[in-house]
């Protein structure tokens, strides 16, 4: 409608990026801020661009919408980025997937008119493959989940039902791609993301065995020694 200028648009996403920034810098850790401003980067400058030069932006986009999981890792363990970090990270990868390739699928025509290059504009038998492929790689990284130690086994056990339906409506995608199987995997893959987040959450390493106490770093020591030495003290001290 042309309410909006550039110059508005440029100076709204400044101010709320840099606040951003300098909040996540300030308020959680260095890295957490890091993660934060190459996401930025990567959306604003290399993503958005390339959607009217090549394919490779889903892949991109891919990795811009995995690495807030990871920003919000590094913020619960001071920034320390490990295997269960990047496995979270590894799982928003793999589902945005089967999820913006049967979405785009209908939205075919709009992204022609428009001049964006995407899958399923420019190459409909690779957005059918690749939506089956990452499907199953979602599959395989919640077995794995168990072995980083992020869950314990029963999640791997429990998330099976989920992921083999998630499977099977990317296969009924892949061998007769229409509105209808492309909606049915679109509309799954929103209730299967918070299914999955929830299970992940119940089924942390550790709830069910008791194990579930975080690990004694040194100023808890430090502060169990400190009090020892006060205890012993006030015990051998003589009443006045």
């Amino acid at each position: 409608r042309g309410i909006l200028t550039p110059i508005h648009a440029l100076t709204f996403a400044a101010v709320s990026g840099s606040l951003g920034l300098v909040t996540l810098y300030y308020g959680v850790n260095p890295v957490t801020a890091a993660l934060g401003a190459a996401n930025l980067f990567l959306y604003t400058s290399i993503y958005t661009p390339m959607k009217r030069l090549s394919i490779l932006n889903t892949w991109i986009g891919s990795v811009v919408g995995a690495i807030p999981p990871l920003m919000g890792w590094a913020g619960c363990t001071g920034g320390v980025i490990d295997s269960g970090g990047l496995l979270l990270a590894g799982l928003l990868y793999a589902w945005q997937f089967p999820h913006f390739n049967a979405l785009s699928w209908n939205l075919r025509p709009d992204y022609s008119r428009a001049g964006y290059r995407m899958m399923s504009v420019t190459n409909p038998g690779l957005c059918r493959r690749t939506a089956l492929r990452y499907t199953i790689g979602v599959f395989g990284l919640c077995c794995a989940a168990p072995f980083c130690e992020l869950t314990n086994i029963y999640f791997s056990i429990a998330v099976s039902p989920l992921n083999a339906y998630f499977v099977y409506l990317a296969w009924k995608f892949h061998q007769n791609s229409d509105s209808k199987t492309s909606r049915n995997l679109f509309r799954f893959s929103l209730i299967h993301l918070p299914a999955l987040m929830i299970l992940l959450l119940v089924n942390k390493h550790g709830l069910w065995s008791g194990n579930s106490k975080p690990k004694e770093n040194s100023e808890v020591i430090t502060v169990n020694k400190d009090e020892k030495i006060i205890s012993s003290i006030f015990k051998k001290a003589e009443p006045l």
